[in-house]
């Protein structure tokens, strides 16, 4: 028996299911259009999909690895055994694309009837296509297109799945086709692992989706908990190096004089830009945007893209690496058109003296400290575990592949299209770390939804990030078939310690709202089809 999220996976650890084939024919006849031994559908995911078919507008929270698609898939089922077609909707091609073969592997339907639209196929192919299809897996601008063109009939869509659902916000094609089922009485389904920790984001999106219903799950939900292993979270502290604070030492004094400039614009609230948080060093550009007069305007720019560049660096040094320092810096010189901004950096003796630095470390072999624990820990405890890593910048990343092979590890980076990679050499990097050809993938966020990345022993945050949805779905790469290891690096006295206390706070936020607007739901009345009813 697999579960859905594993599909690949030859070995699922046994849970003592309750009367698991009386659960499955409690949900109704449509169960005969799914090849039910092929997968092990749990007590959570059953409750989860009699919600669903009730027919109420559903967002599904459920943490990485605990089987949402399964429960997209049971809900297709139940829309093709009432006359209706069903559409499942994800951010991008690759994931379409894995939606795809996973219905047309459960589902007791011909496989040419499981669509995948992508922008590639012609207007007019794409609307003959759509035609034929009982299930239609997307992109949701190739969909917000076609129904803008009248290319697609919504009518006969029985039921609409947005998976990482907490992108339909603002103008992201979602959000249109979210109001075209709203108009149409289709009934729609929220698939995420977080919809986020900010109150009014999460009205936002229930809003979008017109919510009538929530389904929340956590690792500790008396139906959920016997299914799952236990993941073993540590922090590990590092200690920032002299050369790193030598560094340091000789980038901050620049970062305060321009932003002690801004202060007496009255622009900042702070002098000393390692009291500020970042998110409002973000704000400040917006604010100087606004600004009319011109000479005003100019100088404040000025100076705030001066400390936000030389803030890039410094956090580069302090808590990413050497050479992620160093290629930023190149980064600069390369651009062809550098502003006056740029030129003013570049020429600073004291950024010149810190780039010498920088050289003089990597030429003796040195790096970052959480370069060499990484090392460290993969020729150690975990030598030989299956392993993701995950860091924010490609040049970290290359940085940390080059020093795991160097010392005998096998690993690869994985970037996505931005960094010129194909999604054909993607899914190849895939397929070898599953099928064991190397042991560590080293990715960018790219890494944390969609893609069918197998399960693995270990995940080692490079550095953490205070995002609590990013959070979610890096911790639910491990721990779903077997014990999982989560491993996080902090680099003591910098933004790391910030963020990982930001994250905390912010996951147990996110419980805590969404838990008060289920209960808001449940307590009101809404209507369907013109008769009022309880929820």
């Amino acid at each position: 028996m697999e579960n859905i999220d594993d599909i690949n996976n030859a070995t699922i650890f046994n849970v003592d299911l309750i009367n698991y084939e009386y659960l499955l024919r409690s949900l109704g006849d449509f169960i005969r259009l799914i090849n039910i031994s092929k997968i092990e559908s749990r007590e959570y995911q059953i409750n989860i999909i009699k919600s669903i078919i009730n027919g109420k507008n559903t967002l599904v929270i459920l943490p990485t690895g605990l089987g949402k698609t399964l429960i997209a898939v049971f809900v297709i089922a139940n829309s093709l055994y009432q006359g209706k077609k069903a559409l499942m909707l994800a951010p991008t091609k690759p994931l379409s694309e894995q939606h795809q073969k996973t219905i047309q592997n459960l589902l007791m339907i011909e496989k040419e009837k499981v669509l995948l639209l992508t922008g590639m196929l012609s207007s007019t192919k794409r609307g003959l296509m759509e035609k034929e299809a009982k299930v239609i897996t997307a992109t949701p601008q190739t969909i917000a297109n076609d129904l803008k063109k009248g290319k697609l009939n919504i009518d006969e869509i029985g039921v609409v799945i947005f998976d990482e659902c907490h992108k339909a916000v603002g103008k992201y094609a979602y959000t249109y086709i979210a109001n075209e089922c709203k108009e149409h009485g289709i009934q729609v389904i929220g698939l995420t692992a977080s919809p986020g920790s900010k109150e009014e984001k999460i009205n936002e999106l229930i809003s979008i989706l017109n919510i009538q219903n929530i389904e929340i799950r956590t690792m500790s939900n008396s139906d959920v908990e016997k299914y799952v292993m236990k993941k073993n979270i540590t922090n590990v502290y590092i200690e920032k190096t002299k050369e790193i604070n030598e560094i340091l030492s000789l980038l901050k004094p620049s970062i305060d004089m321009h932003l002690e400039i801004l202060y007496k614009l009255g622009l900042s609230q702070y002098k000393y830009f390692e009291k500020m948080p970042k998110g409002r060093l973000l704000e400040m550009g917006n604010e100087i945007k606004k600004l009319h007069a011109k000479n005003y305007r100019f100088m404040a720019f000025f100076n705030y893209i001066y400390v936000l560049d030389l803030v890039h660096a410094y956090d580069l040094i302090s808590t990413e690496g050497f050479y992620p320092f160093l290629n930023y810096i190149d980064s600069l010189k390369s651009r062809e058109k550098k502003s006056r901004v740029i030129n003013n950096i570049l020429s600073n003796k004291n950024v010149i003296f810190a780039e010498s630095i920088a050289k003089n470390i990597l030429e003796k072999g040195l790096e970052h400290p959480k370069m060499f624990k990484v090392v460290e820990l993969l020729n150690g405890v975990y030598k030989g575990k299956k392993t993701i890593i995950f860091a924010q910048y490609r040049s970290t990343i290359q940085k940390i592949v080059e020093l795991l092979t160097k010392n005998n590890i096998k690993a690869k980076g994985f970037v996505g299209k931005k960094e010129g990679v194909t999604n054909i050499q993607q899914q190849e990097i895939i397929k070898n770390f599953r099928n064991n050809i190397f042991d560590v993938l080293v990715a960018t966020s790219i890494g944390e939804e969609g893609l069918d990345i197998p399960s693995v022993d270990v995940v080692i945050f490079y550095e953490p990030i205070p995002s609590e949805i990013r959070n979610i779905q890096r911790k639910g790469r491990t721990g779903r078939i077997r014990f999982g290891e989560v491993i996080i690096l902090i680099t003591k006295n910098t933004k790391d310690e910030i963020y990982s206390m930001i994250a905390r706070i912010r996951e147990k936020r996110m419980q805590e709202l969404v838990s008060k607007i289920q209960q808001k739901l449940n307590s009101e009345t809404y209507y369907n089809n013109g008769v009022q009813r309880k929820l």
